[in-house]
């Protein structure tokens, strides 16, 4: 089954169907997509707005990029099979936090929680949960800030509060991570364990990376706010 794909969405490879999947299913599928569609604009949105910001007030633009995406209904079913849940739209809206998922790729590991916070600090975005697998990664070496936030969507029908999943991470983590995830979707078994022990290590010399780039930074941001002083 083909996606429309939204602007500026990331990747989303081909998923095994499975058993097939309701047609009644698919046009339930078909009204709610519409809705988690206008819950990433909403978020876009928002996020544009605080880059610009930013720029305006500290001539520094946080975010990279974003890309974002909808759940494509075979991936939903597939998840809820994982989970041991008979597929269904009522069961997805209850049990998945990121049908709508927006992927924020920052310049620095600052911007990343700078971002995240003046996002949150919006009284009407509500945290639901938080993965920090920046200060914490995931085993495989992976980095990046999870958060799933309740976003307000207008509709006809009034306002509905839906839940978007936005992954943050910087330039070096998202390359480490896509390039990882293609070797490991390629590998025809598991990936060896030597080979585990490669990627983590990379990971850890991205992380190493960022820190280092991140001090280039701030000592550029000092150099020109003294620069700054001496002309005023």
């Amino acid at each position: 089954m083909s996606e429309n794909k939204l602007p500026g969405e990331f990747p989303v490879r081909s998923v095994p169907l499975g058993p097939a999947l309701p047609e009644e299913m698919q046009r339930e599928y078909q009204r709610i997509r519409s809705v988690y569609a206008a819950a990433i604009r909403e978020i876009n949105s928002r996020l544009e707005t605080l880059d610009d910001e930013f720029q305006m007030k500290h001539r520094h633009n946080p975010i990279h990029h974003i890309q974002s995406r909808v759940k494509t209904l075979p991936s939903i079913a597939k998840k809820l099979r994982s989970l041991g849940i008979p597929p269904s739209i009522t069961a997805a809206k209850k049990e998945l936090h990121d049908i709508a998922g927006v992927r924020v790729v920052c310049c620095y590991v600052d911007d990343i929680y700078r971002v995240a916070n003046l996002l949150l600090s919006q009284d009407d975005i509500s945290l639901i949960e938080e993965k920090d697998y920046i200060k914490q990664p995931k085993e495989n070496g992976y980095r990046s800030l999870h958060i799933v936030v309740d976003v307000p969507v207008y509709m006809s029908q009034g306002k509905l509060f839906i839940p978007v999943e936005i992954q943050i991470r910087t330039v070096a983590m998202d390359f480490w991570a896509a390039l990882e995830h293609g070797i490991r979707y390629k590998a025809s078994d598991e990936v060896p364990a030597f080979i585990g022990d490669e990627l983590r290590a990379c990971a850890d010399v991205i992380a190493r990376t960022d820190d280092k780039m991140q001090e280039i930074f701030k000592a550029l941001q000092l150099l020109h706010d003294s620069e700054d002083e001496f002309r005023e």
